[in-house]
């Protein structure tokens, strides 16, 4: 009788079956990251500096007469460090002997997820300090079209950027969706979020050239009596992404276990740009009804 046994050509096969697999899901299913602005550590560099400067102001200038006044550079900047990130994956004997592409695959989407679901996560959690912490909405507001086009007026009096977006939670938006119907939805998404990781998260409205984005990872803020959330109003450039070393898959054999073990990292970090080109936006995401009779 023949005996079918594990290898380590098998598991290649089947681990890059499942990285593929991973890799794909985790492009396709963080929208944050693609709605924020990328920065690579070189190599012997171990944090990012970004020089911010302010605002100048030029002058009226009177034909034989020297400039008096002069406008200072006022540098500050903003440092971002990185941080390793991964999750651990078993794969035993008897599922490795099974040789089943498609369970790879599950294993795969699953990995993928848990690292989307982290960077995303981490993004939405700087909402909240954007702002200087300052809140547009509240607890109990709707998002409404009546609010929608106030936040997007405020931004662009308060000049955030001319890469401007929004994105809220899916329950939140539903509640401009019913305002907008089909009027306002227009197409096609600015060039500078018109790619596959991202489009798939858009709404179809775009008010006054803003795009709105949905992003179901968006939490409660679990005020009590309140099912509100923090959205967030941002240029491109108030929100960056800072990868040291790309992701990273290692195998290690288990003996005592009867299995491998394969471990996948990143070390990157996600951190504000520019606190004065976006806002928090805290509005309710009530669960829609999906039973209405009228």
């Amino acid at each position: 009788m023949a005996v079918q046994t594990s290898s380590t050509g098998n598991l290649q096969n089947m681990s890059r079956i499942m990285l593929a697999s991973a890799r794909y899901t985790e492009e396709h299913n963080a929208p944050m990251l693609g709605l924020i602005e990328k920065f690579n550590l070189g190599k012997g560099e171990y944090q990012l500096t970004i020089p911010k400067v302010a605002q100048m102001t030029a002058e009226d200038l009177a034909e034989g007469q020297d400039m008096i006044d002069s406008e200072d550079i006022d540098v500050s900047t903003v440092t971002a460090t990185t941080a390793e990130v991964g999750l651990k994956v078993i794969i035993t004997d008897t599922l490795l002997q099974q040789n089943n592409e498609d369970v790879y695959k599950i294993i795969g989407r699953q990995m993928g997820d848990a690292m989307a679901r982290k960077k995303d996560t981490d993004i939405i959690a700087l909402f909240p300090s954007l702002n200087g912490g300052t809140d547009i909405g509240a607890d109990n507001a709707l998002f409404n079209l009546a609010n929608v086009s106030g936040i997007i007026a405020n931004a662009k009096a308060d000049k955030f950027g001319n890469d401007l977006y929004i994105v809220h939670h899916p329950n939140a938006v539903w509640k401009l969706a019913t305002d907008v119907g089909n009027t306002l939805s227009t197409y096609p998404l600015p060039d500078a979020f018109d790619k596959p990781a991202v489009k798939d998260y858009w709404t179809g409205i775009k008010l006054s050239g803003v795009p709105i984005f949905e992003d179901g990872n968006i939490a409660y803020t679990g005020t009590s009596g309140h099912v509100s959330g923090y959205g967030v109003v941002a240029d491109k450039t108030a929100m960056g992404h800072l990868a040291a070393r790309a992701r990273r898959e290692e195998r290690e054999r288990d003996i005592s276990l009867r299995a491998y073990e394969i471990v996948v990292t990143e070390d990157y970090a996600v951190f504000e740009v520019d606190d004065t080109r976006g806002a928090p936006l805290l509005y309710d995401m009530p669960n829609p009804s999906a039973s209405a009779t009228s």
